[in-house]
Order: structure tokens, then sequence, then C-alpha cells
């Protein structure tokens, strides 16, 4: 069984609104099932489709783009090699892994004008930008970004489906959970947390009677192909975006969690940096998340680019990437992590997967922390901000994150003291039942996907 993606129905908003008039660029990390959706896609919706795998596309394919004044000529070549028709209207030519030859994305312009056919594109976001120079990028694309499977989506592929169901209607009508139910999604949520959204991970994981071992095998191979395109894309500055890539268990597992330059290289500073932080953020293998120094004016207008998170693009990886394969290999660390025993990590673990849904919901991320000359530490500390997005009416929604039980909410109480003419919601994700105490929304985990609809 394929895991069901909300991309599909994304794409199926496109044919519809587009009709022809653009191509779709779908972008994206590498691994996340950016192929496989869009196959399901030509098999399901349209008479005929073809897929042109640049990653093995011949080179009478390739030299067909060379002569496009011939369009006839192009269609041919195209049918004869994957032999397959193709139908007026009503086929769809797939440019997979479009990366590796941009000269194909440089057609998409004359291709679109003919209107014969749609045409999606694919391919891993940083190789996309980087691969431009001297085409001509076409006007005639509309993109949309792919994140790894989202909890929802692993709900649903575990046969979850009437939980989630019922998960949903308990947010909307502000009631907890049954505590059978609270207790089955948050061993799913621990599960997913572990797992991870990396389709082949997931897959290995249920085909093999919910084999952790199993899904960490998928997961290894995938941290190999991002250290191999580390190597290769980021040639200038390979070596430091490695040492920011296989730190980011380090820093998650300190109290503050961001980067600190100076333990990676002497005398490091962020002009030497960003360039490598951008390029993990680009890359989708990792999200950035940036104070923000004055939440009552906006998130991204005061975002302090020197005072930086990075979270891994997608927790499962991020599990792979903490511990060895030795510790993952007798089950001892997962039994550890769902029956509570290792609230540092599983605290780490549990910020990531937020960030991971934050980022699938196409919001930026930032945090907030005020520093206090009294007390010589942070007094406030706010784990993730998100607005309501509105130029009039702004409203700020401060989030933390407690994977204990047993925590505070101080922080919350003197963020609102500062700023509370400006916030809309304040939110704690902990690992216990749906409560509204002192006006603090509460919520499991397993039930931000239903909050974050009330942000939007």
């Amino acid at each position: 069984m394929e895991i069901k993606r909300n991309t599909y129905n994304r794409i199926l908003e496109w044919k519809k609104q587009a009709n022809g008039t653009k191509a779709l660029l779908i972008e994206g990390a590498r691994r996340i099932g950016k192929s496989t959706v869009v196959e399901e896609i030509g098999k399901n919706e349209y008479k005929s489709f073809i897929m042109v795998d640049f990653n093995k596309a011949s080179t009478k394919v390739k030299d067909c783009f060379n002569d496009l004044n011939n369009l006839d000529l192009f269609f041919q070549t195209l049918m004869l090699e994957y032999n397959q028709r193709l139908y007026r209207r009503e086929s769809l030519i797939i440019f997979d892994e479009i990366q590796k030859f941009p000269k194909a994305r440089e057609a998409i312009k004359y291709l679109v004008a003919d209107g014969r056919y749609d045409y999606i594109e694919t391919g891993s976001l940083i190789s996309i930008r980087e691969n431009v120079e001297g085409i001509t990028l076409p006007s005639e694309e509309r993109k949309i970004t792919m994140h790894p499977v989202d909890f929802k989506e692993f709900m649903m592929y575990m046969g979850e489906g009437i939980l989630l169901e019922y998960i949903g209607d308990c947010y909307r009508r502000k009631v907890p959970l049954e505590q059978r139910f609270h207790s089955k999604a948050m061993h799913l949520f621990k599960e997913y947390l572990l797992v991870g959204g990396m389709p082949q991970a997931i897959v290995a994981f249920a085909s093999n009677g919910r084999d952790f071992e199993a899904a960490d095998i998928e997961k290894r191979d995938i941290l190999s192909l991002y250290r191999d395109d580390i190597k290769k894309a980021a040639k200038k500055y390979s070596s430091r975006v490695s040492a920011v890539f296989e730190n980011i268990p380090a820093y998650l597992s300190t109290h503050e969690k961001r980067i600190v330059l100076n333990e990676l290289e002497k005398d490091g500073r962020f002009s030497m940096y960003d360039e490598p932080l951008f390029w993990l953020e680009d890359s989708m293998m990792c999200n950035l998340c940036y104070k923000c120094n004055d939440p009552n004016v906006g998130l991204a207008l005061n975002k302090n680019d020197s005072y930086v998170k990075c979270y891994m693009g997608d927790t499962g990886l991020l599990t792979s990437l903490a511990f060895s394969e030795n510790e993952i290999a007798d089950q001892q660390l997962y039994k550890e992590i769902l029956n509570d025993k290792l609230s540092l990590n599983e605290g780490m673990l549990y910020e990531n997967a937020i960030a991971q849904m934050i980022t699938a919901m196409g919001r930026k991320l930032y945090f907030y922390t005020r520093y206090s000359n009294e007390r010589h530490r942070n007094d406030i500390e706010i784990d993730f901000l998100i607005s309501n997005e509105r130029k009039t009416n702004y409203r700020i929604n401060p989030i933390e994150v407690k994977s204990s039980k047993n925590y505070t909410s101080t922080s919350l109480g003197r963020f609102k003291e500062v700023f509370g003419r400006k916030i809309e919601y304040q939110m704690i994700i902990h690992p216990k039942n749906f409560s509204v105490v002192d006006d603090i929304i509460r919520i499991p985990p397993y039930m931000l996907w239903a909050a974050f609809e009330n942000f939007s």
C-alpha cells in the first residue's frame, strides 16, 4: 500500500486551475517521495504519461532538447524511446530529477506554449537552484514544496484514520480524548518521532511488524546520500556545512539548542557560516529557527541572523544521526524513549518534531528569549512563535514544547506581561491530554495539526 500524500491533492488543484498554461515544479529534499507521487498522478489522472528520469535518460532523449523548433519530432522521439503514446490534452510528461539536466527546465517555456500536454518537474531543491547557470528560467512554472510524510499521513498509513478524525473532533469541541485513546495516540506519535517521515523508513517499519531497526537501516542510507550531497554540492564550504550537520544532535541536546560557532571553529563568526546555513536550509535537510528580537513589530522584520537553532528536516533522521547503530540494534533505546525514560533526548526529538510540523504547514520558524541581568540568565524562553500573518490586527501565538509531564509555564506568563496586547493564543504542547488552564491551551503533540487550523 502506498502512503497517501497531501501533495497529491495539491497537484490535482494545479491540474484543474492551470489547465495546461503552466508546468508544475515540485521542490523538496531528497527521498521524500516526489517521484512516487507524480507517477501515481500519471497513472490515475491521465490517459497516458511518460516519466523522463534524467538520472538515466538516454543520449537520444537528451539530444532532442537541442532543437525545439520541430516539436513533432521531439514528441515522436519521446514516444519511441519510452514506448508510450501521447494524447493531446490527456497526457502528462514528467521530468524527474530535472536538476540533472537544466536544459529540460529551460524547454518548459516552449513546451507549455505548444499546449499539447501537461508537464511536471521534480528535483531536490538545492540542486535545482544551483544548476541554472546559463539557462533562462521559465515563467510558465508554478512551484509547490513537498515535505516528509507528516503525522496525519503517517496515521492514515498505519490505519488510524478513525482515531485521527476523533482527535480533530475533540480539538474542535475543546475536550480531552478518552484516556485509552490518548494513550494510543501518544504511542503512535512516539513511533512517528522514532521512525520519521521518510517514506522508505515508514514502509520498512510497517511491513516488518513495526520494526524500528528496519526503519533505521533505511534512514542511514538516506543520511549517507545527504552526506554525499554535502560533499558534491557545497564545494566552497562543504566542511562547514558538514560540521553544522553532524553537530545538530549535540546542539539540540543543550538547554538553549542554538548553534555556537566557536565550538565548531576557533573565532567562528556568522559571516563565515551564512552560506553554509543557507545551503542546509535551502536543501531542506534542515529547518532553521531564528530569534525574533521584537515580536511586537513582526517576526521576519526583527529576525536575528546570528542567533539561530538548526533542526533536522526529518525527526526520524535526527534519531538515526543522534544514536549509533549499536544503540539502536538492541531496541533498548526505543523502549526507553517509548516509556519516557530518556527525558533529555526525548525533549530534543519532541521539539524537532514540532519544528518539522510547523515548517510543513508553510511557516518559517522563530523563537524568543530575553536575558535578565538581574538573574544572570534568560528569564523568558519561548520555543516557537507563530503569527496570524495579517497586516491588520496582527497577533502572535507563543508555543512552548514540554516533553515531561511536570513543568512550569513561567516563561509564557512573563511573555504575556510584555506582549499581552499582541497575543492571540498561548499554547503548551505536552504529553498530557487536552486542557485549558489560565488561558493557556495545553495540547498533546498529536493534536497540533488540528490546533494549527485556528492559527490560519
